[in-house]
């Protein structure tokens, strides 16, 4: 009789595990933290709070070495060297590569906190530093900005180059296995891969729920619907299944690149909106001040762990959250730009992922929250009631007092939704990745079956609009995946030098 055995080594196998762990981890998970939170959230709080009081400042200080290693890269012969073999040409043309890594990596919540944010810290500024309204402006610039992007670069990069130069499959493990031959590198590997599928999960469910709380409160400014009704939450999680599932299944090519040129172009449009209804000469005075202020205080921002100044807790609560939510982001939209990046020169990847989002960024802010200042000069009681209760409403109480509100709220809900599909979208082509062994092109099934998980975790988000509950399990995935993403960066530079000293 023949008795079959298992084959650690076998790839189809490995992808199964790998599918099955993770799965049950991210249901696991979910499912204590929603039906026992009494529970599961103090718990979860006390073990993020203590890892951030270990480490906390590594995501603060890692983001800014990466920030100067990849300028640096740029600008050196090296920044010459291709993403694949010396004669390839790029896959998608540049606007379009633009748009898909743009849509990918911030989407949504420029939508939602465009406005929210720069009046929230406008209207109660971590300190008195400087006046309020640069503080602002320069805080929202410093959490969306260069920093963020630094993350999603370098988690980037490292993918690209080992899987378009080397072959290897687009898996966070794969640099680390192929570069450091040390005991047990297979299991910390494989770990590796599990951690980075359940921060993908739980970052983008955490997004499905905050943008339907947007979408919501755009349908509530439109049509006067209960800001509270759990009918029209499951109408919108509907309507925003179907879309993605649809998108999905139309590959890479057609789904997600025809979606990511939509959003930029309705994103333009809405833009120039506001800066028109807002004041040409104003708005666009705004967007230069702003851009030279953040210019001028980057080598403070990549050299003091608090620039602003602020307390324990408003620094943990905001510049921390950010940076740890663009590393739980970074297993997605790392793996996603990489895919779409063959051909390009490192100083072509580089430029394009560093400056160009984040050039864009500044000028939005810079349309967007002027907008909301103003808005909560005349009226600052009702603005600040709204940033500790609803921050999503924000952005529709300050279109009250433009002119075409109601086609604002309307261009702003419908943006917000395509970012949104746009997103989640990306992220089941990924969790295929992940979990097929980092194919290019993942099974169809796979995809979908990722598809159906994001939309139940994200409609138990949803309905429960617990805040909390999102920031501690992305807090628990982010904190594990610094550490990957440091040796994934020290892989790289090291087969880089190794590449270089050989050709």
């Amino acid at each position: 009789m023949n008795i079959e055995t298992s084959d650690p080594d076998d790839p189809d196998e490995q992808n199964a595990t790998t599918f099955v762990a993770s799965v049950s981890v991210c249901i696991a998970i979910a499912a204590w933290a929603t039906f026992a939170p009494d529970h599961a959230l103090p718990l979860l709080k006390d073990l993020g709070s203590g890892a951030l009081g270990l480490v906390g400042d590594l995501f603060i200080i890692v983001p800014s070495v990466l920030l100067v290693v990849l300028v640096a890269l740029a600008v050196s012969p090296l920044g010459r060297r291709r993403l694949g073999a010396p004669d390839s040409v790029p896959d998608f043309s540049t606007p379009s590569w633009l748009s898909m890594l743009f849509a990918a990596g911030m989407g949504t919540g420029l939508v939602v906190w465009g406005i929210a944010e720069p009046v929230t810290h406008a209207l109660k500024p971590p300190s008195e530093a400087m006046d309020a309204p640069t503080m602002a402006f320069l805080i929202t610039n410093f959490h969306w900005g260069l920093h963020a992007w630094a993350i999603y670069a370098a988690g980037a990069l490292v993918l690209a180059y080992f899987g378009f130069v080397h072959g290897t499959n687009y898996l966070p493990s794969s640099p680390l296995v192929r570069e450091f031959n040390l005991p047990g590198i297979r299991v910390a590997a494989h770990t590796a891969d599990v951690l980075a599928i359940v921060a993908v999960v739980f970052g983008v469910a955490g997004s499905i729920a905050m943008g339907t709380m947007l979408v919501h409160s755009g349908l509530t400014e439109l049509t006067g619907v209960s800001a509270t009704s759990a009918g029209v939450d499951w109408a919108i999680l509907g309507v925003l299944f179907v879309a993605y599932m649809a998108s999905s299944a139309t590959g890479l090519d057609k789904g997600i690149r025809i979606l990511s040129n939509l959003n930029m172009a309705a994103a333009f449009g809405l833009l120039i909106a506001l800066i028109v209804l807002g004041g040409p000469s104003a708005s666009l005075a705004n967007i230069g001040q702003r851009t030279w202020e953040y210019m001028a205080a980057i080598p403070a921002l990549c050299t003091q762990l608090n620039p602003f100044s602020a307390t324990p807790a408003w620094y943990e609560g905001w510049t921390l959250i950010y940076m740890v939510w663009w590393v739980a982001w970074t297993p997605f939209v790392g793996i996603f730009i990489a895919r779409i990046s063959r051909g390009r020169s490192i100083r072509e990847f580089v430029t394009g992922v560093l400056a160009v989002p984040t050039l864009f960024s500044i000028i939005w802010f810079g349309a967007y929250g002027q907008v909301g200042i103003d808005a909560a000069a005349g009226d600052p009681a009702a603005f600040a009631a709204l940033a500790e209760t609803n921050a999503t409403a924000i952005m529709f109480k300050a279109f009250e007092t433009l002119p075409g509100t109601v086609v604002l709220s309307t261009l702003a809900t419908i943006l917000a939704s395509i970012f949104l599909i746009t997103s989640v979208d990306s992220a089941t082509f990924v969790l295929g990745m992940l979990t097929s062994g980092g194919a290019l092109t993942p099974p169809a099934s796979r995809k979908w079956a990722w598809g159906v998980i994001l939309g139940v975790l994200g409609a138990v988000f949803a309905m429960t609009r617990n805040t909390d509950t999102i920031k501690a399990l992305m807090v628990a995935g982010s904190v594990p995946f610094l550490g990957i993403l440091v040796l994934q960066s020290a892989a790289f530079v090291k087969a880089l030098k190794r590449d270089a000293a050989e050709s």
